[in-house]
């Protein structure tokens, strides 16, 4: 039976990692996994998801306009999916979580989402907060702060290391803007203890 399932985390858990070897599971055996990102995030190059360790894998874009069932049920009717996995879920919209939803319910194919559950603010993301209210299942990855203990928030940093407080909730980058990190830890680059 197909279901939604919410992979999130905070940063530099190995979400795309752990997506990019669905996706060779799913191929190793002969099976067709479709792959999404967020043209938003083109660091890896446009249509491309690739993970820190090195492993990458072209990808079908999506933005805040795509009809994400649409496009499923086209590429499906072209070549029977087995599977869709998503990156950077938590750019999608309220909309686009929903069609997802009927591409599990209506389309029968499995969806695996991988994303962030909240920004820089420790606000939820939109397809975060979606993903959470409607997903058949909830998978945390888990990462660690530099003290071990799980990291559970993100702290967006200037070109110093030092955290911002305020700013755009969508800024591209990876750990040269990002640090994962506990709530104690967060708490305490802020200055909110």
């Amino acid at each position: 039976m197909a279901q939604l399932y919410f992979y999130y985390s905070a940063m530099n858990a190995g979400k795309s990692t752990t997506l990019l070897q669905s996706a060779f599971n799913y191929r190793e055996r002969g099976m067709t996994p479709l792959i999404l990102t967020a043209a938003i995030d083109n660091r890896a190059g446009v249509g491309k998801v690739a993970s820190r360790i090195g492993l990458e894998a072209d990808a079908h874009i999506y933005d805040r306009e795509t009809n994400v069932f649409a496009l499923v049920d086209r590429l499906n009717s072209e070549n029977k999916l087995d599977c869709l996995l998503v990156d950077e879920c938590q750019f999608l919209s309220k909309v686009q979580v929903n069609a997802l939803t009927d591409v599990v319910d209506k389309l029968k194919i499995p969806v695996l989402c991988y994303g962030l559950r909240t920004d820089f603010k420790g606000e939820l993301f939109e397809g975060a907060q979606y993903l959470l209210a409607w997903a058949d299942k909830l998978v945390e990855l888990k990462t660690i702060c530099h003290c071990g203990r799980k990291a559970n928030r993100v702290l967006r940093t200037d070109e110093h290391g030092k955290a911002i407080h305020d700013g755009n909730q969508v800024e591209i980058g990876g750990n040269d803007r990002y640090v994962s990190v506990c709530r104690t830890h967060y708490k305490e680059a802020l200055s909110l203890l």
